[in-house]
């Protein structure tokens, strides 16, 4: 592998920087908000329904979340909602909004030492002006040739963006906390794939099973990266 890759791309959530944690701290107080009507298993279960039923019109990302989390308030008490339960909710994912970026540990000192050495991407997905703010706070831009904010994360995503940096797949490094989203397209188009666990993952980008394959490469920390170039 070593010879081969010339780019390695990264994902962003959960990879660079903290997220999962706060939207379920957010989803945990959504569901503070229904326990007169749910219990809070009960009203998490719902919501990632809603959720599901909306992907594809909603897409990935905070807003996306609050839209589900009012329909789901309105849907199980049967419209009797309190209002101010709704501003709460709206006032909870503004509050997210402008929460600032926590880099994860060993993400920069990866950043610099990887810099010139290969051509290194962002490949993130989600809301775009969210994610927007996020790469800006995150004081991590100047290290990505080319950054991209996909509506989703599959094979055929991966392949415009292979086509978009004129990069082969053999060239391509992904790295990444989500086995479905960073890990899996990318092995099927032939790339590489790295795999970094995090402790919270959405229960959406869940995977069940080992993953067997020649270019899989299964990593503790981001800094174990280097071991492998």
């Amino acid at each position: 592998m070593k010879d081969k890759i010339k780019f390695i791309a990264f994902d962003a959530d959960d990879t660079l920087w903290e997220n999962e944690l706060y939207f379920q701290e957010f989803e945990q107080k959504f569901c503070n908000l229904l326990s007169p009507y749910l219990s809070a298993e009960s009203a998490s279960q719902e919501l990632f329904r809603t959720e599901m039923k909306n992907l594809h019109m909603y897409g990935y990302g905070l807003k996306s979340m609050m839209l589900s989390m009012i329909e789901t308030m309105c849907r199980v008490t049967e419209g009797n909602a309190d209002v101010h339960c709704v501003d709460e909710v709206i006032r909870l994912g503004q509050e997210l909004l402008g929460k600032p970026v926590a880099l994860l540990e060993g993400v920069q000192e990866v950043l610099s030492e990887l810099q010139g050495k290969y051509r290194l991407v962002l490949a993130t997905k989600g809301d775009l002006f969210d994610q927007k703010r996020k790469i800006t706070n995150s004081g991590l831009k100047q290290y990505f040739c080319h950054i991209e904010i996909m509506s989703d994360k599959r094979e055929e995503d991966y392949r415009k963006l292979l086509a978009h940096i004129n990069c082969r797949p053999q060239e391509f490094l992904m790295i990444g906390n989500s086995v479905k989203s960073d890990i899996l397209p990318v092995l099927e188009l032939g790339g590489y794939a790295a795999h970094v666990s995090h402790d919270v993952t959405w229960q959406y980008e869940h995977h069940e099973g080992e993953v067997q394959h020649p270019n899989y490469i299964r990593l503790e920390s981001i800094r174990e990266v280097s071991d492998f170039l």
